[in-house]
């Protein structure tokens, strides 16, 4: 394991901090983003955005992609739709889930670039 390194003499560059401190988001918006990214912490939950980053579907073809129940499924599509992470549409008797906009295969797409690189 890589040992953390420490300064040698405690010295602040304030005019870097400046800079980092108008950049910084408030406190609520940083909150918000870990949060998000918890939603993306869970292997189920990444499993059904990669069916969606392929075809809009419905529940029933979801469990049975995934080889799990219609009521596992729908709880982790509530969570996602919440978070605005997938849509739904109604057609018949058939609720469709596909994902709510690009930045959500971005999001993906960057996370699984960085484990591969």
């Amino acid at each position: 394991m890589d040992k953390i390194e420490f300064c040698d003499e405690n010295c602040i560059h304030k005019d870097l901090l400046k800079i980092v401190n108008e950049k910084m988001p408030e406190e609520n918006e940083l909150y918000d983003l870990a949060e998000l990214f918890k939603i993306f912490g869970d292997s189920t939950r990444i499993r059904i955005l990669y069916v969606l980053f392929e075809a809009e579907v419905c529940v029933c073809d979801l469990a049975e992609v995934l080889n799990m129940t219609q009521s596992a499924i729908s709880h982790q599509l509530k969570i996602l739709k919440q978070n605005k992470l997938v849509k739904s549409r109604r057609e018949g008797k058939s609720v469709f889930y596909s994902l709510a906009d690009d930045h959500v295969r971005s999001i993906i797409a960057l996370g699984h670039e960085h484990l591969t690189e």
